[in-house]
């Protein structure tokens, strides 16, 4: 019998374990969006050395900064297997050019290396013959794809050539040979860390980082002009986030995978946001509707709704139908007893940040997030017009609001050519009020390049979803540089006996940065004839109502939560929902996300086994403490010792004891009077029943509410198929067509 040998691949920040057998691989590997491999090929590897041990002396001022990373290792291993190197957005093909061709060797006598194709093409034909700049194509070099790569004792790293990789960085070292290189990768984290391993694999030194917000002339120009070192700290930062998440993915990845056939990975923040999204099922499935009555009146082309009774102020479930009835038969005038009439002011909204911009973008547009940062990934980088290759916004992953001198003179310039002395806003405000998290302010907000390229101007230049979104970050970056709307407002007070009737109307008195980012309706002013001392005759209108459960999580509100908790960073969003799609572990629906089953009992194990990874307080905790190496305030390692000290001894729990999935269900035997069971079995989720013993398999990707130890099924009659309703939402846009009622296959007035 031949051994079964477990393969580990990695997602992103995400492990998903596979299992193969001797001449063949088991099925469970298809759902990876690691690229398959066939049967292992033989590779070769170099010698593993350290890093600071196998690099040139450094300058002074970088050999300081690097003496922190000295323990990581590197590795260059040849491969025949090809892999994905970075997300979609930030990395393209592992070949050099679309050609299959080595980049050319001019006679420039430096090299920029940025990571993307598109970007490389624009800053060469800013810059001229005297640079050449050629592409990295995302990441090069990472941990090993089959083997751990942290030492849990000395938290030395191991990195590698990332498999397919090897044509690209032969190609870098061939065109960078005995030229200057500048190392220009995104000015994030991530970016950083890239262009440190760059500086590693190419032996560089000194001061060749530079960073840009924006791909214009002036910014890049003076980019290389001061070239610095390389941030140590943010790498620092990067590297203590990629062994955490490999540490984490790594560990209990393969438990899972063992536990639940269908259960693909387990990540840092993926669990996290997992265990947000469920919290939320089961408070909607907890929740018990309450019947109220709304009541009011209407006058002079208001409504006034009833908001106190006998002088107290009441909630609208306070309403019961006893009192409706009071009011509808005995309420026939009231007396208006005050008018209050004040002018108020509505601020315009701060600039764009990525989380943000895929709020509106969802809101808007609906678009998905991913979508949202793939169109501003190309808006950024440059986009192929009839007036020559343009780039129309700023760096799209930021959390900052902060705004260069140089675009705001530009956009003053713009408002007063365009609206006037009037329409000029005050200093841009603080932002970043309700987010927990520390803002990295490394770069400006999402803005358009060009002030000047109105939405006007781009709807030749630009396709109709690039156009939609180039719209709203103008828009909303113009609006941001404007004056306050004011507006009028008029509330009114109706008295009957002990019964109070409140209505309140404005109007816009002057439309500041409405005028280009949102206009109100016009309002009736049949009002302004009221008067106080007034008895007006009346017929009060009531409406049976319910109270709601809270609203599932559409992607746009996930990402504001995400963002309030402090969980993630702008360049992880649209990565974490993208993982919990793609694992079954959520399903979108109507612009919602939904938990599967498979969710809930992945959820409910790391739950019970992990309880910090699946901790919103810990995770967010976890990124203060990142954000404090990128401060240069706090060791990296000691924050992953820190973290092992605990997560050890869970690890050590769950491999030793046995986790039974054995769950009571709501749905019933079709041979029996009993009720299912949810067990687990080779083949993944099915129900058993104890009673006749019939076993009936299910998709995990079906839904229901796994709520004190008993998991309610959705009504299948009424819930489609989750794969039917996947097949039908467009993933390029986020719609979809049909939807899910809200019903629960469960009790009719108690839980069962």
């Amino acid at each position: 019998m031949s051994r079964k040998r477990f393969q580990i691949i990695e997602v992103g920040d995400e492990i998903v374990a596979t299992s193969s057998g001797a001449n063949k691989s088991v099925k469970s590997t298809k759902t990876t969006k690691s690229t398959k491999s066939s049967k292992s090929t033989k590779s070769t590897e170099s010698k593993e050395t350290k890093e600071t041990k196998k690099t040139p002396k450094k300058q002074e001022g970088q050999a300081k900064s690097t003496k922190s990373a000295e323990s990581v290792k590197s590795t260059s291993t040849k491969k025949t297997t090809t892999t994905k190197s970075r997300s979609k957005s930030k990395s393209d093909s592992s070949g050099l050019s679309s050609s299959g061709h080595s980049t050319r060797i001019t006679n420039a006598s430096k090299v920029i290396i940025v990571e993307s194709p598109a970007k490389a093409k624009t800053i060469e034909s800013i810059l001229g013959s005297d640079y050449q700049v050629i592409s990295s194509k995302g990441h090069v070099r990472d941990l090993p794809q089959k083997k751990f790569g942290v030492d849990l004792n000395t938290l030395e790293m191991t990195f590698e050539i990332i498999p397919g990789k090897e044509p690209v960085v032969e190609d870098i070292k061939r065109v960078t040979e005995g030229k200057e290189v500048l190392l220009a990768s995104d000015p994030d984290r991530e970016g950083e860390a890239i262009a440190w391993h760059l500086s590693n694999i190419l032996n560089v030194t000194g001061k060749n980082r530079i960073t840009f917000s924006e791909i214009t002339p002036h910014a890049i120009q003076e980019a290389v002009k001061s070239p610095r070192e390389i941030d140590m700290n943010r790498v620092n930062a990067q590297l203590a986030r990629r062994a955490l998440d490999r540490i984490v993915g790594y560990k209990i990845s393969p438990l899972l995978w063992r536990i639940i056939k269908d259960a693909r990975s387990a990540g840092r923040v993926q669990s996290a946001a997992l265990k947000i999204i469920c919290e939320r099922e089961q408070k909607r499935f907890e929740f018990v509707p309450q019947k109220y009555y709304k009541v009011w009146i209407e006058i002079a082309g208001l409504k006034a709704n009833l908001t106190k009774i006998d002088g107290k102020k009441i909630k609208p479930t306070d309403v019961t139908k006893e009192i409706a009835d009071e009011i509808l038969n005995g309420v026939r005038s009231v007396k208006l007893i005050d008018i209050d009439i004040k002018e108020v002011k509505k601020n315009p909204p701060l600039p764009f940040t990525t989380s943000t911009l895929q709020q509106d973008a969802s809101t808007r547009l609906n678009f998905a997030v991913y979508k949202t940062m793939k169109i501003a990934q190309e808006l950024y980088e440059g986009i192929d017009t009839a007036e020559g290759h343009i780039a129309f916004i700023t760096y799209m992953r930021t959390d900052s609001t902060r705004i260069s001198e140089e675009a705001k003179d530009a956009t003053k310039d713009f408002i007063l050519s365009k609206f006037g002395q009037e329409y000029l806003g005050e200093e841009v405000r603080k932002a970043n009020k309700e987010s927990k998290a520390k803002v990295q302010d490394a770069h400006e907000c999402i803005r358009p390049v060009n002030v000047s390229m109105t939405p006007e101007k781009a709807k030749n230049l630009l396709d109709k979803d690039h156009l939609r979104l180039y719209e709203i970050i103008w828009k909303r970056f113009v609006a941001s540089q404007m004056s306050s709307a004011v507006y009028k407002q008029y509330s009114y007070d109706f008295e009957n006996s002990k019964y109070i009737f409140e209505a309140s109307v404005r109007e816009r008195i002057f439309d500041g940065f409405e005028a280009v980012y949102s206009i109100d309706d016009e309002m009736s002013e049949e009002h302004k004839d009221l008067k106080v001392g007034e008895e007006y005759n009346v017929s009060p209108k009531s409406q049976e109502a319910e109270t709601t459960p809270p609203d599932r999580y559409s992607e746009a509100s996930l990402v504001k939560t995400l963002e309030n908790e402090g969980i993630g960073r702008p360049s992880t969003y649209a990565t974490i929902i993208q993982t919990l799609l793609a694992r079954k572990y959520i399903v979108r629906s109507r612009r919602t996300l939904i938990p599967t089953i498979l969710g809930f009992v992945v959820n409910d194990y790391l739950e019970k086994r992990f309880p910090d990874i699946v901790d919103k307080n810990f995770t967010a905790e976890m990124e203060k403490q990142l954000d404090e190496v990128e401060s240069g305030k706090k060791d990296w390692k000691v924050i992953i010792k820190e973290f092992l000290s605990k997560f050890t001894k869970d690890l050590e729990h769950a491999q030793k004891e046995f986790f039974s999935i054995d769950f009571e269900t709501n749905m019933h035997c079709e041979t029996c009077d009993g009720n299912y069971r949810l067990k687990v079995g080779k083949y993944g989720l099915y129900l058993n029943c104890p009673n006749c013993k019939v076993n009936k398999s299910i998709k995990s990707s079906m839904f229901g509410v796994l709520n004190g130890g008993k998991l309610y099924f959705l009504q299948n009659e009424e819930e489609k198929n989750a794969e039917q309703e996947e097949a039908e939402i467009d993933e390029s846009s986020g719609a979809k067509k049909g939807g899910f009622k809200k019903n629960y296959y469960r009790r009719k007035t108690k839980k069962s």
